[in-house]
């Protein structure tokens, strides 16, 4: 009898054990627990000790930190007609567990494509300049599309971001053309500009040398100085309208 009572005891710890490691399950703080009673929904449980009736619920592990998708890189032909190749990155994380379970297959999977499919939609409606200089504006409306979509799911966007935009080489030879060309005319806008500024200036500086005849002397005495000091310059006195205009008024005398 006694070495029957051990045997017994033995079996029903054994028994004990594998309950325990079938009913029990540890969550961390950043997960939760599905679970699930014969089938059906029957709540969410998490973090920390759970127990499970074996065989009779199951549970399935959530995680709630945010999930970094790197979308693949998409073929998009622009509005203006320019095909570009580009990827992204979302940032996302399940709010709703139930929903997240419950309302679609696999959630990731699904975020993934609606944000390929996405990307190519938005980006497909603007125009080269557009993507290139508005990306935040771009990003804004990506992410806005995607989270209303992916509420259904109990699923948050937090961000989207576009990485890169790569172009063919005869489009950056065209773009590297258009922005010379840009230059150009901005240093010949400019010039013109100082053309103008200079040309008021020495019209408003004559009108003043004008009211007065020693003014214009002086002006001509000072150049005479500046260009002296040089003495590898050729110096040209050009012959002042007073001086003949004093000269055929003293022959008439």
């Amino acid at each position: 009898m006694f070495f029957d009572f051990n045997i017994a005891i033995i079996y029903v710890l054994f028994f004990v054990v594998a309950f325990l490691a079938v009913a029990i399950r540890i969550l961390r703080e950043y997960q939760r627990g599905v679970i699930f009673t014969l089938g059906r929904f029957t709540g969410i449980k998490g973090p920390g000790l759970i127990i499970l009736v074996p065989f009779i619920q199951q549970m399935v592990r959530v995680d709630l930190r945010t999930i970094v998708l790197d979308v693949p890189s998409q073929d998009v032909i622009s509005q203006d007609n320019v095909s570009v190749h580009v990827n992204a990155v979302v940032y996302y994380r399940v709010i709703d567990p139930q929903k997240a379970i419950i309302q679609v297959e696999d959630f990731n999977m699904a975020t993934s494509q609606l944000a390929q499919t996405t990307l190519r939609s938005v980006l497909g409606g603007h125009e080269l300049d557009e993507m290139l200089a508005e990306r935040e504006r771009l990003n804004h409306d990506i992410q806005e599309i995607l989270d209303k979509q992916t509420d259904a799911w109990g699923i948050k966007i937090s961000n989207v971001e576009i990485k890169h935009i790569d172009l063919d080489e005869s489009m950056v030879r065209a773009i590297a053309k258009q922005a010379e060309a840009e230059r150009e005319r901005r240093a010949k806008v400019i010039n013109a500009k100082g053309e103008v500024e200079a040309s008021e200036n020495l019209l408003e500086a004559a009108n003043k040398l004008s009211q007065n005849d020693l003014g214009i002397q002086l002006r001509y005495l000072q150049t005479m100085s500046d260009i002296s000091s040089d003495k590898t310059n050729t110096i040209v006195f050009p012959f002042p309208t007073d001086f003949s205009r004093f000269f055929r008024s003293s022959i008439k005398e």
